[in-house]
């Protein structure tokens, strides 16, 4: 199936024009970052959470303490989602009204389950880390028994998703059409930094591949 069915969960309801449904399209604004946001409801009150991710095929991977207060609630739930978001664009307007972001959203919906096989486990982890930073699982010390006895890891079976994207400029009224207010676009890009070592790291190691070929 090259793209997810629409339904009343998935279904992009304001601005459908920009909805997106394709499975590739879908997972190329997924790929494309590392941060996600997970919701989840305790005690009453709905609460998001930012955390790290990483993909293979029709699962994402999260991980966090064995005694993480979300992802344990989130366990016992049949269905949840998670959100990514790339901010590409500040869009200035003739009218404040008009004002609005240029963007790429995805949100994902699935089963969530404990990952209990350790082979599974570690796959995950490196999924997730080299999501982060490709390359630096194998520059690393790969975790031991009792980091990952305290560490649990929860995948999300993807079963449907859409994506939003926003590439345009302003779109003012008629009426304003003289006024004379600036209009545009104010891109935005994250930039790599000069990498930073730590206080304890030996000046005689070099800067690894993945921090050198990093590109976000």
């Amino acid at each position: 199936m090259s793209e997810f069915e629409k339904s009343a969960l998935n279904k992009v309801v304001r601005g459908p024009n920009r909805a997106v449904y394709s499975k590739a399209d879908v997972y190329k604004i997924v790929d494309s970052h590392f941060l996600c946001h997970l919701a989840y409801v305790y005690e009453g009150t709905p609460i998001v959470i930012p955390t790290g991710y990483g993909r293979k095929g029709d699962v994402l991977y999260v991980h966090g303490s064995s005694k993480n207060r979300m992802l344990n609630y989130l366990l016992e739930n049949e269905s949840v989602s998670a959100t990514i978001t790339h901010m590409d664009g500040i869009v200035l307007a003739k009218s404040v009204f008009h004002h609005s972001f240029n963007y790429r959203s995805a949100v994902l919906f699935g089963k969530p389950r404990l990952v209990s096989n350790e082979a599974e486990k570690m796959d995950a982890l490196k999924i997730i880390t080299d999501n982060i930073i490709e390359g630096r699982w194998e520059e690393a010390r790969y975790p031991n028994a009792k980091e990952m006895k305290a560490t649990m890891v929860m995948a999300i079976d993807i079963n449907d998703a859409s994506a939003k994207i926003r590439a345009e400029g302003a779109n003012d009224d008629i009426v304003d059409a003289d006024l004379e207010v600036w209009t545009g676009v104010l891109p935005l890009t994250v930039t790599v930094g000069q990498p930073e070592p730590n206080h304890d790291c030996n000046p005689s190691v070099e800067i690894p591949n993945s921090v050198v070929d990093f590109n976000f």
